[in-house]
């Protein structure tokens, strides 16, 4: 009597015809368009049954679902496949101008900000840059109220290639750039006036001149 077992066995050419459909299909596949491929009298049950036993020990599985069969990863390797996958979305108009302000007059209130701008700042706009890792709590202004104070991060010198905050393009700079329009905010954003501005409508989300990266965990 022969010693081996189905993992160590030498398949038949009916097991490696259903391996190579199985492992072809990017759906699971009924037995019974598998029972087609095969040679007449061969069970396509049968063949499953042993390629299951076959794959029991490996890093993928042949599963059942339903009247289905398909190769899956084995439950216990899932995180060890996990990837994270860089996912672009554009900051809005509100978002790089609070940027903008924060990097330049840090550690700054959320009232700074807003008086700077001359219109509010909705939580968003803070959550969305907090979320990206370009902003951070940088402790509670000594005044009534005990405001919170915003800096930027390491992250943001990293990802924008400065090496200190003093690296930030002066006011002359941005002109010559074209990186400053013609409304007042923007201005007093590089000037560091503080002065009243006139309020602007609501920002559309899809006016973001840079864009940040998202991670996603992907099985």
């Amino acid at each position: 009597m022969s010693s081996e077992t189905p993992e160590n066995s030498v398949p038949s050419r009916s097991e490696r015809i259903v391996e190579a459909l199985l492992f072809a299909s990017k759906d699971p596949l009924p037995s019974a368009e598998i029972a087609e491929r095969l040679p007449d009298g061969v069970s396509a049950e049968d063949i499953l049954q042993k390629l299951q036993l076959r794959y029991a020990t490996r890093g993928v599985h042949l599963v059942q679902i339903k009247d289905r069969w398909a190769f899956r990863t084995a439950p216990d390797l899932g995180e060890a496949l996990q990837v994270e996958i860089a996912v672009r979305r554009k900051l809005s108009r509100a978002a790089i101008e609070t940027l903008s302000i924060v990097a330049y007059h840090e550690p700054v209130t959320r009232a700074d900000i807003e008086e700077i701008r001359g219109v509010a700042v909705s939580k968003g706009t803070l959550d969305a840059l907090l979320e990206a890792g370009w902003i951070q709590p940088r402790g509670r202004r000594q005044v009534p109220g005990r405001p919170l104070t915003w800096g930027t991060t390491e992250d943001f010198l990293d990802h924008f290639g400065l090496t200190a905050l003093s690296d930030l393009p002066g006011l002359e700079e941005l002109k010559a750039t074209g990186m400053l329009d013609k409304r007042p905010g923007l201005t007093s954003i590089a000037m560091g006036d503080e002065s009243d501005v006139e309020p602007e409508e609501g920002d559309n989300e899809d006016d973001g001149q840079f864009e940040l990266l998202e991670s996603e965990d992907g099985a």
